[in-house]
């Protein structure tokens, strides 16, 4: 599959990246990995995908933000000024069987984990990466539901990579419920931007995941010792230089700019009081599909409440965005036939 298309070849190693299995709405880490990342010196041309059969992929809500469609000498520049970007990797042609590939799974809403390895990696050898960072969702509704699966495909994942010379660390999280509180493209990057300009109401989960992951890089690309990447991650953060660096590639790519916001909104409140027991991700993506997105970028929900927070009758679960009238309605006869997507325990 790689060798179907263009592969980059860097001057300098290490050639870093980053890479969620998925499954798991919202979990836009990438964005925020990248510019802490490359704020410290490491370069990290990070290629994404569109939505497979997700509300949204990296490229998606990147692109609320600034160009994706960046072909290979546009890329290269980019990366050569800045250390890193956010493009689509349909636009460069890495693995462009990928791609065909992508299109039919995303009819038959089908995810195998054959091309899931096949489609993460030849894209990753293919951009010329040297080490790679894989966050795996565990969850009963994400795409791995089990520590046996989580086990069996972290190994393949490893060990196909170690064949290419690809140095791999696979990192299991939590996948029981979204990261952040959006779903959608533009919600997604409103959560991705409140981290970058540390707002005090930024979602902490994705921020906390965000700087796991890339102090992993930090430490795996020599930017810093074993057990110091966390303070260094933080540290990019904090001090503004991460926000600083992504507005630097968002220029680069051609401009940055801001996410829309939708027109419709309806926000879906708890019939009871109680405790919320589980969320249930997979009918989560539905819903905001069902509102319009990917393809309508400032479609989606938002949500108000986590596991284990307390809720009172009527206090809202979550809010539907959508760009156009008859997608809201459709995805609010899915939710209100579907309570049960975020389960309450009475108190």
């Amino acid at each position: 599959m790689f060798e179907a298309g263009d592969r980059i070849v860097w001057e300098k190693t290490p050639i870093v990246d980053k890479h969620s299995v998925g499954g798991l709405p919202g979990n836009r880490t990438t964005p925020i990995i990248v510019a802490v990342v490359a704020a410290c010196g490491l370069t990290i041309p990070k290629t994404s995908s569109r939505a497979i059969t997700s509300p949204a992929g990296t490229a998606d809500t990147m692109e609320t933000m600034a160009p994706v469609d960046l072909d290979l000498p546009a890329m290269r520049s980019v990366v050569e000024r800045e250390g890193g970007c956010i493009v689509w990797g349909g636009a460069v042609r890495l693995s462009p069987t990928d791609d065909i590939l992508i299109r039919v799974e995303r009819l038959l809403d089908l995810d195998s984990e054959g091309q899931l390895v096949a489609s993460i990696l030849s894209k990753k050898i293919a951009a010329g990466a040297t080490h790679l960072v894989l966050d795996m969702p565990v969850g009963k509704t994400a795409k791995v539901r089990s520590a046996e699966a989580a086990r069996a495909l972290s190994h393949s994942l490893i060990e196909v990579g170690q064949i290419f010379g690809l140095a791999t660390r696979v990192l299991e999280s939590d996948g029981t419920q979204p990261v952040g509180r959006c779903i959608g493209p533009a919600l997604e990057a409103h959560d991705v931007l409140a981290v970058l300009q540390g707002k005090r109401d930024a979602p902490a989960d994705l921020k906390e995941r965000a700087l796991l992951l890339a102090s992993h890089l930090l430490e795996m690309g020599g930017a810093t010792s074993a057990g110091l990447g966390a303070a260094l991650a933080l540290e990019t953060l904090s001090s503004g230089r991460a926000w600083i660096k992504f507005q630097r590639i968002c220029e680069a790519q051609g401009g940055m700019r801001a996410p829309p916001v939708a027109p419709h909104r309806h926000t879906i409140a708890a019939s009871r009081a109680g405790r919320v027991v589980a969320i249930d991700n997979r009918r989560l993506s539905k819903l905001a599909k069902l509102a319009g997105a990917p393809e309508a970028k400032a479609a989606g929900l938002e949500l108000h409440v986590r596991l284990g927070s307390h809720v009172e009758r009527s206090q809202p679960l979550y809010t539907v965005h959508g760009e156009a009238v008859g997608e809201l309605d459709y995805a609010l006869q899915y939710a209100r036939a579907n309570r049960d997507i975020i389960q309450l325990e009475t108190l």
